[in-house]
């Protein structure tokens, strides 16, 4: 047995993903109650940031940092950190819903419009999924067309400050129309295809979707 199958990490790593795996077969959480009001159902306001991740919080210096865009693309693309700070910056103000029940109004988000970066690349007209990849080898998966939305962003900085390590600096995902695990951190790669292709949690009994007001917390 390796080392790191021994280590303490992944341990840790293992029983959090067990326990995840126990809350999808048992539907924890879920109460039947779909709706649209701002609050979706089951989820109740914190006013800290809980952080949440695969037991690992990779330290990504910025001049070593790359967002690659590829798979189904006329023009793959690779982002160093200044071409990405180049790109047109917006800010939105967006709720976190997370899959475990907690939620946060009016996030201050700074970064980059998905849809900058994806349609610098030019998908291809048979692209209509997209997987995003972590540098902690996490994945999520997201129709292209939901990746395109106008509120979705790849933020580096959370109100008015810089990512934090373990908010998944020095970029993340934000997709506040879904539970907050398709928010990926540390991306650093969206793919393109023409198929979906469930990521991590949605291989461990995760939804697909995970829309949050209609619970979409769990598929099975």
């Amino acid at each position: 047995m390796s080392r790191d199958e021994k280590s303490p990490a992944r341990g840790l790593r293992d029983k959090l993903i067990g326990a995840k795996q126990r809350w999808a077969r048992e539907g924890r959480l879920l109460t039947g109650k779909a709706g649209r009001d701002r609050l979706p159902p089951g989820q109740r306001l914190v006013e800290g940031r809980p952080v949440l991740d695969l037991g690992i919080q990779p330290e990504i210096p910025l001049e070593q940092w790359r967002l690659r865009i590829d798979g189904l693309v006329r023009a793959p693309q690779v982002l160093d950190w200044q071409a990405f700070r180049k790109l047109p910056q917006i800010e939105r103000i967006s709720d976190i819903h997370c899959v475990t029940s907690w939620s946060r109004y009016d996030n201050r988000w700074s970064g980059v419009a998905a849809k900058t970066v994806i349609e610098r690349a030019g998908p291809l007209p048979e692209a209509r999924f997209a997987v995003l990849h972590s540098e902690d080898g996490y994945t999520t998966n997201l129709p292209l067309a939901a990746l395109l939305d106008d509120d979705v962003l790849l933020a580096h900085s959370w109100d008015g400050a810089p990512l934090e390590r373990e908010h998944g600096a020095p970029v993340r995902l934000v997709v506040p129309k879904r539970y907050f695990w398709k928010s990926a951190k540390w991306v650093r790669r969206i793919e393109l295809l023409s198929h979906d292709r469930p990521g991590f949690w949605e291989e461990r009994g995760y939804h697909n979707e995970g829309d949050p007001w209609e619970e979409e917390r769990y598929s099975w």
